[in-house]
């Protein structure tokens, strides 16, 4: 059986089943560029670990292929979308929020009206640590309390601190002049912190964090990790609808006797606009009917599950995404109906 033969089967089969008249569409071939990250992160991996489901499972039967490539991250993504040099790529939860208002970095590029969402792929975890002495509710407010004090919330100019930035500002904080900042990777702001030359750090990543399980480990309670409360939450949100709850259960890192509730934003897979429904629909199908396939290669899609899908996504879902959640039951709120 051709492709049109089996593209007008499923709608033919569709139609009657649901008694709708109008076609359904009609998956097309095409070869979709991913774009990533560097190769020594998270994004290229995955990447590659969702270029080879695409091949394996739809390439085959339905022509549709996809290779990922490396790039600078979200902020060329976004461009490498915009002038269609790649069809998909891997954004973090901001940046997606930065498109989707033409603000921060992206301002000058206006709203990229072409990006829509397809799935949430796994959460950039927050991990407010402080000094323990300076800890007295043992929730991000701390932190806010202490202006003037040094703290290392990212290297300069990375997403880091830009994320930092961003959640700081809506608690009341403008790091960069309440702050006395040290520009640390993860590893160096850590060992900056036990050895108290910081007051607190910030390192947004997957859990665990290695950086974040070495200090616990070697600071024990001189150290503390910090919860948000709802209104924390919100607040330091400040209506993106970007970071949802996250709960670091006891025992994720060394000594750490309580579950932590904290926040988190999700890096999802981004698309255009233009690219067909039903190959949009195909491929997000083969994603989460294929987890385990995904999981195998990478350890970062653990954290993906259907019910994750759409958390925190800063874009509208690209129709084709959206027909597969409303199949499987997962309720998707109007924000993310594309217009």
């Amino acid at each position: 059986m051709n492709m049109f033969t089996r593209a007008t089967a499923a709608a033919l089969t569709l139609a009657v089943s649901t008694g709708l008249s109008a076609p359904v569409a009609q998956a097309e071939e095409g070869s979709y560029i991913l774009a990533t990250a560097s190769t020594g992160g998270t994004y290229y991996p995955v990447g590659v670990a969702l270029a080879t489901l695409v091949k394996v499972k739809l390439q085959p039967t339905e022509g549709i292929g996809m290779s990922a490539i490396n790039s600078a991250g979200s902020g060329e993504n976004v461009r490498l979308l915009r002038e269609n040099e790649a069809q998909f790529g891997i954004l973090q939860g901001l940046y997606g929020h930065y498109a989707a208002t033409g603000t921060g970095p992206l301002e000058s590029s206006g709203v990229q009206e072409n990006l829509r969402s397809v799935t949430m792929l796994w959460q950039n975890v927050e991990h407010f640590v402080l000094a323990s002495d300076k800890a007295e509710t043992g929730t991000v407010a701390d932190m806010v309390a202490l202006k003037g004090d040094s703290m290392a919330l990212g290297t300069q100019n990375s997403g880091t601190i830009g994320s930092n930035a961003a959640l700081m500002a809506g608690l009341g904080v403008d790091i960069y002049t309440d702050y006395e900042l040290v520009h640390a990777g993860y590893g160096p702001s850590a060992e900056a912190l036990q050895n108290g030359q910081v007051s607190g750090i910030s390192t947004p990543a997957g859990v665990p964090v290695g950086a974040v399980s070495k200090l616990l480990a070697s600071a024990g309670d001189k150290v503390t990790l910090l919860n948000f409360t709802p209104e924390q939450r919100a607040a330091a949100d400040a209506g993106r609808e970007l970071w949802t709850e996250y709960l670091i259960p006891a025992g994720t890192y060394p000594g750490q006797a309580e579950d932590v509730t904290t926040i988190a934003q999700p890096n999802f897979l981004a698309t255009n606009a233009d690219v067909p429904e039903e190959n949009i629909y195909l491929i997000t199908k083969a994603i989460y009917e294929n987890l385990a396939f995904l999981q195998a290669i990478h350890p970062a899609t653990k954290a993906m599950a259907l019910e994750k899908a759409i958390s925190g996504l800063p874009l509208p879902l690209h129709p084709g995404a959206a027909r597969y959640y409303q199949e499987a039951g997962v309720e998707i709120p109007e924000r993310l109906i594309a217009k």
